[in-house]
């Protein structure tokens, strides 16, 4: 049964400190996986932190702007709650970078490889019969494609994740910025390009897109904009969490809707005054919004550790 709820950004009323974090690898295809496991209580329920599009990194950030810590934050007041997480460098990049020789070599399949790999080593190193599944953003994709294969995961919590095509939402996104107008029709013809399969030189390319679609990374677009993420959430029989903040400028409550509408199992919560970095925005003004990506020192809407916390302490 889906259960849409609307909830404020409450502080709970007793937390207790994070422990310190303990930097831990995993197996890659040519070299190892790093991440980092804050685990105040081996008896509870622990989550694995998939990060969400491009070069971000196991707390979140990117070189691109993005710098609001967000996984860092999310993992602390989960601690806080009493909830193990593992947040981790995808395959290539930054601790993980040794993994494999290129980063952008990469599939939904590969790094969905890596988080059984992440779920095997966690289980063996704390004897855990399960892991939880949380990807943000396009994160979630590679949890559906994960959850394909439920051996050892608990169960899967969609954060900010994409319920359509990510053309379709990619699409969305392009449209909504006034901005982009003068390079919206060849942003949307380059979508059409990669959905179709089909390369395009860069060079063809209005500034700033060269930048959003070097040809070093058309192959796993063409990939990923292939996902049907309803399809595969329909198929999953494992509890199933959705987590949607009411202003997030990237993806939409349409998704999140989606996401539910294919798998009725799945709870929806939907968050008030949340954005795509899982932060508190009192406003619908684009550019504070937008601000709050490179702010760490903002803490993680309080609402969101919540809400996920709440869920998989029922379903142990």
């Amino acid at each position: 049964m889906i259960a849409s709820l609307l909830l404020a950004a409450a502080t709970p009323a007793a937390q207790q400190a994070p422990p310190a974090p303990v930097e831990v690898t995993a197996p890659g295809p040519i070299g190892a996986l790093a991440g980092t496991l804050v685990d105040p209580d081996p008896k509870a329920p622990a989550v694995l932190i998939i990060p969400g599009s491009g070069p971000t990194d196991r707390d979140g950030n990117n070189p691109l702007g993005v710098k609001g810590s967000s996984y860092r934050l999310l993992a602390d007041a989960l601690a806080a709650r009493g909830i193990a997480t593992l947040r981790i460098d995808k395959r290539g990049m930054f601790g993980s970078r040794g993994a494999i020789a290129d980063p952008n070599a990469v599939t939904i399949a590969d790094y969905a490889a890596d988080a059984h790999a992440w779920i095997e080593m966690l289980r063996k190193r704390t004897g855990r019969k399960c892991v939880w599944l949380l990807g943000h953003s396009e994160g979630g994709m590679i949890v559906l494609a994960a959850a394909q294969k439920p051996d050892g995961i608990c169960g899967v919590i969609l954060v900010s994740s994409p319920g359509r095509p990510l053309g379709d939402v990619m699409r969305m996104q392009f449209k909504a910025n006034p901005a982009n107008a003068p390079i919206l029709d060849a942003a949307l013809g380059m979508l059409d390009s990669l959905e179709a399969g089909r390369r395009v030189d860069p060079a063809t390319l209005p500034a700033p897109l060269p930048r959003l679609f070097p040809a070093a990374v058309q192959g796993y677009l063409i990939d990923l904009l292939a996902q049907r993420p309803a399809q595969l959430v329909a198929a999953i029989k494992l509890p199933v969490l959705i987590v949607q903040g009411d202003r997030d400028l990237q993806v939409s409550l349409d998704d999140a809707n989606a996401l539910a509408q294919a798998n009725p199992r799945a709870k929806l919560a939907v968050l008030a005054s949340v954005n795509h970095v899982l932060k508190s925005v009192a406003s619908d003004d684009r550019a504070a919004n937008l601000a709050t990506y490179a702010d760490p020192s903002l803490p993680i809407a309080p609402a969101v550790p919540e809400t996920i916390a709440t869920f998989v302490k029922a379903k142990r």
